[in-house]
């Protein structure tokens, strides 16, 4: 018997029948440990339109009212994290550590989220023009869908409901269906927080609940996080029917190693920030540059520490990485190795030789290490998605630099060195929108954003923080005068300020 995963509609659980499911794996054993119900149009319908009966409600709650929720969930979240985190990793994979990391980041977020009335404060001018004052005011979208990616099943979601809920929206969440029960359980959390129903829905699916959201006509923004190509068709689609829309794509995160750098540091990044997650990270590390003259010595010392890595089941403590997501991911990922030899790259590790102690049928692809890639090379050009870091040489600071602007991908970038000089010029010429100087994974602190630039970013919205609250709120803008009601006349000539 398999678990039955399915929506959290109206403040409970949904209990009809579906037509379609999915299966939910266990990563690290390889079998089938849940079936989750994929929405067809009329559960679509439904969640929306319990958010839409929820949004009159809510957006007339007090920020008050609505802070006090969210401190509320805050500390349900903050005292059930253990809990969330092997909930991820039984699903995704992923070491307990990394998803209890995952969580604390997302709990950022919700505090955040917990200063709301700090900003939505509007502004206000008094006496504009004679007895004219003027004033804006920070209103609520409406419904707003958020559809989320695997690798992040707890924090993704959680940069975006948290300001949607805030800020006055209800909320219809379509998480992976790779990995549903993060979401799940982030609804009941918010439910005991005291959130009035059908302000957060979820809907499991895939592109059918999908383009239900991008074409409902009741949903008024769309969040999205995950690949490129369907990070287009979402924005495409989404504005083709008149929503907001911020939809954050892939990368190919580049990191810059220059001959003064400490190789010891930037060997121990370059494999923590490649490998963490097995790769599935939009932030993971995938090409590091090497500038002449540090290309030999840095790939041994990447090379000794990928010897010394554990690869097991994630909910074992000694445990440094787990598995892939699915067999057909990790397939994927695998054949890059193929095809990265054939196109005259070096293979110094290969992962396809990882041994496993325990669950020999689980989803595994060991840390794989190539040297002297090439721009052209698929494992450069492509966004590979798993535990495979790629080595480019570089004569010089600017040839590195080029390299890594000509990328059609700008989400995150870093740079090691100890020249301040030099790191002050990368983060001031580097095309991305996330720079690190000795950080091999800059994410943003809760209270700036979370964006990339070129062909990781369609819309103008970054997520979380002050644009994520930007997203989530429309301004609306008053010019009111009070005066004797014997005033004026009939006046056909454009408005002038006096």
């Amino acid at each position: 018997m398999t678990t039955r995963i399915s929506h959290w509609i109206d403040g409970k659980a949904w209990s009809g029948v579906a037509e379609r499911t999915g299966e939910v794996f266990d990563p690290a054993a390889g079998t089938v440990q849940a079936h989750v119900d994929l929405a067809a149009p009329e559960q679509i319908q439904e969640a929306v339109a319990a958010a839409k009966r929820a949004l009159p409600g809510w957006r007339s709650t007090s920020l008050a009212a609505r802070t006090r929720v969210m401190f509320a969930f805050r500390e349900l979240l903050s005292a059930r994290k253990d809990e969330l985190a092997r909930i991820v990793t039984a699903e995704h994979g992923k070491v307990v550590s990394d998803a209890a990391g995952e969580i604390a980041r997302a709990i950022e977020n919700v505090e955040y989220a917990c200063g709301a009335a700090q900003v939505l404060k509007g502004g206000y001018t008094e006496n504009a023009s004679t007895g004219v004052d003027v004033y804006s005011i920070a209103q609520p979208l409406g419904v707003v869908g958020v559809i989320s990616p695997f690798n992040f099943p707890a924090m993704v979601p959680l940069w975006f409901v948290p300001n949607a809920i805030a800020c006055g929206n209800t909320v219809v969440l379509k998480p992976s269906e790779k990995d549903p029960s993060a979401a799940n359980f982030i609804a009941e959390l918010f439910a005991e927080a005291g959130l009035p129903d059908g302000v957060l829905n979820v809907l499991h699916g895939d592109k059918v609940a999908v383009d239900g959201l991008l074409e409902h006509p009741d949903v008024k923004a769309i969040s999205f996080v995950g690949s490129t190509p369907i990070a287009r068709y979402v924005y495409e689609t989404g504005t083709r029917h008149g929503k907001r829309v911020q939809a954050l794509g892939g990368a190919k995160n580049h990191m810059v190693v220059l001959p003064d750098a400490d190789l010891d540091l930037a060997a121990d990044a370059a494999v923590s920030a490649g490998f963490g997650s097995a790769g599935e990270r939009c932030m993971a590390v995938s090409v590091v540059v090497a500038v002449d003259p540090v290309g030999d010595e840095l790939v041994a010392k990447i090379a000794e520490r990928i010897s010394g890595l554990k690869v097991g089941d994630g909910r074992q403590p000694d445990s440094e990485m787990g598995p892939l997501v699915t067999a057909a991911h990790r397939d994927r990922v695998a054949s890059y190795l193929d095809s990265g030899v054939a196109e005259g790259a070096e293979l110094v590790v290969d992962g396809r030789t990882v041994e496993v102690a325990d669950g020999q049928d689980g989803f595994w692809l060991g840390p794989t290490l190539f040297d002297r890639v090439e721009p052209g090379m698929s494992i450069h050009r492509d966004e590979v998605f798993g535990p495979m870091l790629s080595v480019v040489r570089r004569p010089t600071y600017e040839t590195a630099l080029e390299l890594v602007n000509a990328n059609p991908y700008g989400n995150g970038t870093a740079i090691f060195t100890n020249d301040g000089g030099a790191a002050r010029r990368f983060q001031n010429e580097v095309e991305v929108g996330m720079v690190g100087v000795n950080v091999p994974i800059p994410v943003p602190v809760a209270y700036y954003s979370f964006g990339g630039w070129k062909d990781s970013l369609f819309g103008d919205s970054h997520a979380y923080g002050p644009e994520g609250v930007h997203f989530f709120t429309r301004t609306k803008v008053v010019t009111s005068r009070w005066l004797d009601p014997s005033h004026g006349g009939v006046e056909l000539g454009f408005p002038r300020n006096s």
